[in-house]
């Protein structure tokens, strides 16, 4: 879902904007292939307010996504309660980037916001790059391939290059 919104008719004081259609998440994750489904719906809002050179973007977003764990594999629910601020500049000059800008001209030469992409990227940057289900995550033994969380299994652990053995009885003084 791409979600356009008009800049031409924000008063100077600015305007607060809602959104909990929960398509413009679904909608991306879909299309780029994303791993996960939403757990608690999102809900975002901004404010923005037109500046000289462009628009201030302030607002927040909060909801969840089910995710699997990086480590264990095993789905968790990820919160995202992020804030965000950022000024966007309204040079709205045709060029070979047009397409990668989240401000455009409408048919009427009017200023438009991606509202879609621009949460889109929120959420993203709000999401670790390795999403953990727990600070201590066990993980999956590499012999047998159980979650360690749930099972202790008795496979040997790594030893290591046995042509190291000599150097791991040295001791540091």
């Amino acid at each position: 879902m791409t979600l356009w919104i008009s800049l031409k008719d924000i008063p100077a004081e600015g305007q607060e904007f809602h959104f909990t259609d929960q398509s413009l998440w679904t909608g991306p994750m879909n299309d780029l292939g994303v791993s996960g489904k939403i757990g608690t719906p999102f809900a975002a809002s901004m404010y923005i307010t037109p500046q000289d050179e462009g628009f201030l973007i302030s607002g927040s977003m909060t909801g969840s996504v089910v995710v699997p764990c990086d480590v264990c594999a095993e789905d968790f629910e990820q919160k995202v309660d992020t804030h965000f601020d950022s000024f966007e500049v309204a040079d709205l000059a045709d060029d070979e980037y047009a397409d990668e800008k989240r401000l455009r001209k409408d048919k009427h030469g009017n200023a438009e916001l991606d509202v879609s992409g621009y949460l889109w990227e929120q959420f993203m940057l709000a999401l670790p790059i390795r999403p953990v289900c727990r600070e201590n995550c066990k993980g999956l033994c590499p012999v047998c391939g159980v979650n360690r969380n749930e099972v202790a299994c008795e496979c040997a652990g790594d030893k290591g290059d046995p042509r190291l053995a000599v150097l791991r009885k040295l001791k540091v003084s």
